[in-house]
């Protein structure tokens, strides 16, 4: 038999490490979006994307731009990769959240 706190720390702290890895990527497609496509860069707020003064609309907005697969059209190959790999990470990291409540609430009880 399992201890259900053991499996709650070992997926939170798998957790964690994925949003870390979320949270570079998204740094990295931010940094490319600067050189690429300037216009978008504005739009979702790259330069204030991690700071506390960012607009929380405008983060949306890539955030939907990403889940919408709109990159596909775009033009540089390197933005169309690392919003595919983006996609992926959010989904898997929305996953292993609902994991962890899961365990949690089964540690609970």
């Amino acid at each position: 038999m399992f201890n259900t706190v053991v499996l709650f720390w070992a997926v939170f702290l798998i957790c964690i490490v994925n949003m870390l890895r979320y949270f570079s990527s998204l740094r990295v497609l931010l940094s490319i979006l600067r050189e690429s496509d300037p216009m978008l860069y504005q739009s979702v707020d790259g330069n204030g994307f991690f700071t506390t003064n960012s607009q929380f609309n405008k983060q949306i907005r890539l955030v939907r731009y990403i889940n919408s697969q709109s990159y596909i059209k775009h033009h540089n190959p390197n933005v169309i990769l690392l919003c595919e790999r983006l996609r992926k990470q959010f989904m898997l990291t929305e996953i292993l959240c609902g994991i962890v409540v899961l365990c949690l609430i089964a540690s609970v009880f």
